[in-house]
């Protein structure tokens, strides 16, 4: 896995912690938990050949005075359309990488569906497929009724301008963007749903 850039200081929490929190505050804090790059290492060393590796689920919340700079991509959609970082500012932006043979993205579409429906209009979502050619991306969708875009990123453009983010290889890996571009959230792993909902609630109120 290759090394990544130093980020701004997060605040970690497990979902327990995560939740428990939400209810009585409403708020987030800071939460200890394992590192989730220890995780992401221990599965690559094992050299399993099931062609992901998948996070623990674990959410990093960058805090607005300690974001990076907007970040800069561009993203072509499967029908060769490109689609610029840049012109996705103004509202905040889910972006969850994915493919069709992840068991785990399978797990998480359906809840990226319900919260698409939900914020669909407040919130720009898009995916980005890092293995798939056309039918396979396609089928996938229809089978799950994913209604937004995805990037195909087979070459990896996507996920380069987001490498310090995102590790090699873990799929899903969900990002949520602030209404700047810059990166707000991370979950690393299969999403839970009450959690990006709170993440995304946040983020909606203030635009």
């Amino acid at each position: 896995m290759p090394a990544h850039e130093a980020l701004p200081t997060p605040h970690r929490m497990n979902r327990k912690q995560f939740l428990s929190l939400a209810s009585i505050a409403g708020a987030f804090a800071l939460a200890g938990c394992s590192s989730q790059n220890d995780s992401l290492a221990a599965q690559a060393n094992a050299g399993s050949d099931k062609g992901y590796i998948a996070g623990d689920g674990s959410v990093t919340e960058y805090a607005e005075q300690d974001r990076s700079e907007p970040v800069q991509f561009t993203g072509v959609k499967y029908d060769g359309t490109e689609v610029t970082s840049e012109s996705l500012r103004g509202k905040p932006v889910l972006l969850n990488f994915w493919y069709a043979g992840c068991a785990p993205c399978r797990e998480e579409a359906p809840h990226l569906n319900k919260l698409h429906a939900k914020f669909g209009d407040k919130v720009t979502f898009w995916g980005a497929n890092v293995r798939d050619e056309e039918g396979t991306a396609a089928a996938f969708e229809r089978k799950f009724k994913v209604e937004y875009p995805s990037f195909n990123d087979t070459s990896g453009k996507v996920l380069y301008g987001l490498s310090k983010y995102v590790p090699a290889q873990a799929v899903p890996t969900t990002l949520i963007l602030d209404a700047q571009g810059r990166v707000a959230a991370r979950v690393l792993g299969t999403i839970d749903e009450s959690i990006v909902n709170t993440l995304l609630e946040e983020h909606t109120a203030r635009v």
